[in-house]
């Protein structure tokens, strides 16, 4: 099991975008974010508006998944990477430094950064043969 999480975590971090997805009574939104991965929490931190309508999802239904994917035609190389988890305010000055570490130009912008906490990893990878999930936990 541990050897998957590595697995998975060393995909996530050749990436930088997390396509998110919300939902709230009969409406649903997806976005595309940019994140720092927190491996230490298991944690994705990500920077959004009050504005936005999977902001306003999330303050009311805080269920979330999301996925990053590798963009290949070649069957052999698909990877992809799909998760589950709970959305909260960023209120930690830790992970906010984490943050603006990777993207020090939004700081000028000063916006709010949230944080998706993983409850469930799987991911799809051609790699170890045809269809082949990995599961965290």
């Amino acid at each position: 099991m541990k050897q998957n999480l590595k697995h998975i975590e060393e995909f996530i971090e050749k990436h930088h975008v997390l396509n998110l997805a919300t939902s709230w009574k009969n409406s649903l939104s997806i976005c595309s974010i940019f994140y720092v991965y927190d491996s230490e929490h298991m944690q994705f931190i990500f920077a959004s508006s009050y504005e936005t309508t999977h902001i306003q999802h999330i303050q009311k239904n805080p269920q979330v998944a999301g996925n990053i994917v590798l963009e290949t035609d070649v069957v052999g190389k698909i990877q992809g990477l799909q998760i589950s988890g709970v959305c909260t305010l960023v209120e930690n000055s830790t992970l906010k430094k984490i943050y603006f570490a990777k993207y020090p130009y939004a700081l000028a912008l000063m916006p709010t950064l949230w944080c998706l906490h993983v409850k469930q990893f799987k991911m799809t990878d051609n790699k170890f043969g045809f269809g082949k999930k990995l599961y965290y936990p």
